[in-house]
């Protein structure tokens, strides 16, 4: 009964079909299994890893330039993790760099990675005990683990909203949005 109730818990708290975070970019990896886990992957890495270090953003930053530095100092963590990932993919060969480069990419500054940072931030503000660098780790990694989740929704639908049974008015992205915004509502009520 646990299991269930923390994969609901999974479900419900997920960032990407609470807050249509990173949709664009579930319609890209959706497109086939090898894209859907490594653009899954690359997320998941992203999230967790930028999670660790905006906890020490937060606390260490003063509240009085909060307001304005905190989107600077959160996109300078992506950027600083967008340019490192890229370096070590860089050392591990030229094969794999250019398999994986186009993952990173996309992952980087998609919007499900500022809209983790920030969602954390949020939730650890209303709540102190949230603020510890274990819970940001662990919130980043939930994070990606339910854009995980949320991709293979979409990859199993995938197939079957881009047929020719959909009307051509609403095949691809138009049926994508409204099959997300279905599962969304009942994810949702899983709350």
């Amino acid at each position: 009964m646990f299991i269930i109730n923390d994969i609901i818990a999974l479900l419900a708290a997920n960032l990407i079909l609470t807050q249509a975070l990173g949709t664009s970019t579930m319609f890209i990896a959706a497109s086939g299994r090898k894209n859907l886990i490594r653009t899954a992957c690359v997320i998941t890495l992203f999230t967790t890893v930028a999670s660790a270090f905006t906890y020490f953003v937060d606390t260490l930053m003063p509240s009085s330039v909060r307001v304005y530095a905190t989107l600077i100092c959160y996109t300078l963590i992506i950027g600083v993790l967008y340019a490192f990932f890229l370096t070590v993919l860089y050392f591990f060969g030229k094969e794999k760099f250019n398999a994986y480069k186009k993952y990173i990419h996309i992952s980087a500054f998609n919007c499900a990675v500022m809209g983790t940072l920030f969602t954390i931030s949020e939730k650890a503000a209303a709540d102190d005990s949230l603020r510890n660098t274990v819970t940001y780790f662990l919130k980043g990694l939930e994070a990606g683990a339910g854009f995980i989740v949320a991709s293979l929704f979409l990859a199993a639908a995938f197939k079957k909203l881009n047929s020719e049974k959909v009307p051509a008015s609403f095949r691809g992205y138009p049926a994508m949005l409204i099959y997300l915004g279905i599962i969304s509502m009942a994810v949702y009520a899983l709350k």
